[in-house]
């Protein structure tokens, strides 16, 4: 009876040649796009080194077995059910939803130059030297961007760190309770204004500002006090931006508020109460436009400070 002639695979690059061999046409690029990174080291699991070598997975594990003594466990490894599934290379029970049919097992670059003697054909001498070839070129554009890549974990480890900072200063605000200290960046205009906006609502009698730049934004954080809480801004002649007439507008709605000119600071502070002192490293109009940090303070200081005025 005729032997039936192979069939192409184009998911693999799979095409019949003479004496019914089948050999797998492999690009560098597609192998690379195989390998993984598990346990800190590239590998190719054993079913895509099967697909690229033409045979059954089982086939190649089986002669991996035979030739135990050749595979070491930094050659060779069984993948954990957790790195499966955090890496979601698993194989699937049909209808079993996740339930591992195996584990798979994971070739190292000294596990894979291994397999071609292990196997013993042409094809796989062949498909060796192309994915040794992608393990080397993987190694090179690594190396090549070590200090991007560097840079790029850099920034997410501080994007964390700031998100769970700025969660940590909201999640106080829900409670009532201001955080002692923090850190805005540039851009979080949002937060740092609700922030300031939460201490200035916490006042029950008087709220002192000490800052040498003001203007209508300043005044606009002021409004979110309760009523009858009486306001008084320090700040310095260069910097006072709030006109006679913004003054009059803002009492006739929030009263009562009073500006008056001072030279003796530098720092900006917030009192609330005569009871709170939090010094603020921004001006309460450019709050969130550029890095800054507040911290509350000892409030012993507020008699001094209110002696300078």
């Amino acid at each position: 009876m005729p032997r039936k002639p192979a069939q192409s695979n184009p998911a693999v690059g799979i095409v019949p040649v003479v004496r019914n061999e089948v050999v797998p046409l492999v690009r560098d690029d597609s192998i690379q796009s195989l390998i993984l990174t598990v346990r800190g080291a590239p590998v190719l699991l054993d079913r895509d080194l099967a697909t690229l070598y033409g045979v059954p997975t089982k086939a190649l594990n089986q002669a991996v077995k035979r030739n135990a003594e050749r595979f070491p466990p930094d050659f060779m490894f069984q993948l954990t059910r957790e790195e499966c599934s955090r890496s979601q290379i698993v194989t699937m029970n049909a209808g079993r939803g996740s339930n591992l049919k195996y584990l798979p097992y994971a070739f190292t670059e000294n596990g894979v130059a291994m397999l071609s003697g292990v196997l013993r054909s042409s094809t796989a001498v062949e498909v060796n030297i192309r994915i040794m070839r992608a393990f080397v070129a993987m190694r090179r554009f690594l190396v090549a961007n070590a200090e991007v890549f560097r840079r790029i974990e850099t920034v997410e480890h501080r994007q964390t760190a700031t998100e769970t900072k700025v969660d940590e200063v909201l999640a106080r605000l829900d409670s009532g309770e201001p955080p002692p200290r923090g850190v805005f960046f540039a851009g979080q205009l949002w937060d740092a204004r609700s922030l300031v906006e939460g201490l200035v609502a916490r006042a029950k009698t008087s709220i002192l500002l000490i800052d040498s730049w003001v203007g209508p934004g300043t005044l606009d954080i002021l409004a979110k006090k309760r009523t009858g809480v009486a306001a008084r801004i320090v700040t310095s002649q260069k910097g006072n931006k709030i006109a006679a007439t913004d003054i009059a507008t803002f009492n006739a709605q929030y009263p009562t508020l009073s500006v008056q000119v001072s030279k003796a600071f530098h720092d900006r502070f917030l009192v609330l109460d005569d009871k709170e002192l939090y010094l603020v490293g921004a001006s309460l109009k450019d709050l969130g436009a550029r890095c800054f940090a507040f911290s509350k303070m000892d409030a012993s200081a507020i008699p001094d400070i209110k002696s300078r005025i």
